[in-house]
């Protein structure tokens, strides 16, 4: 492991956190040991950002909040990162975060209300809906349609959808 991993890692053991995941990169941000041996903390990719999905995260260095936004993957970071934090692969992957989405109990179609916003928001139509007992609906992710955008994260009214840090990650 990078001595800027090993960094972050160790910030966060400080405060608690001690299986804390990496926060979600840029789009396209190569493996996490990489990144922040990589990364100057510049802040060009965070202001190239049209969306300002990146902001400047913990030890400077970028980060993506989907709270109120998705990535439009415009590439504009992409192309402003001076040092190759940031690289797409040729030919583009379909998902340029490897993340996982998952859907929390607060999620308010489990609890019997009406609510399909993910879903509705949803360009590549990722998140489908299967009625379950009760007149319950459980959402659900098709994997392989999901391109990692955020757009069901920042819709979500009730904050159920997150994103989950995907380990396989830090061997690129």
């Amino acid at each position: 492991m990078e001595a800027g991993a090993i960094n972050l890692r160790r910030r966060a053991l400080l405060r608690g956190e001690p299986s804390a995941p990496p926060p979600l990169r840029p789009p396209w941000a190569i493996g996490e040991a990489r990144f922040t041996q990589a990364c100057t903390r510049c802040d060009a990719c965070v202001e190239a950002c049209p969306e300002r999905l990146l902001v400047r995260g913990s030890g400077g260095f970028p980060e993506a909040v989907f709270a109120h936004r998705a990535c439009t993957f415009c590439g504009d970071c992409l192309r402003a990162c001076p040092r190759g934090a940031l690289h797409r692969p040729a030919p583009a992957a379909a998902n340029a975060w490897l993340h996982t989405v998952a859907f929390g109990t607060a999620c308010l179609s489990m609890h019997g209300v009406v609510c399909r916003v993910c879903g509705e928001v949803c360009e590549p139509r990722a998140i489908g809906f299967r009625l379950q007992t009760g007149g319950r609906a459980q959402p659900g992710l098709e994997p392989d349609r999901c391109t990692g955008c955020g757009a069901c994260i920042a819709a979500c009214p009730a904050g159920a959808v997150t994103v989950h840090h995907d380990s396989a990650e830090d061997a690129s």
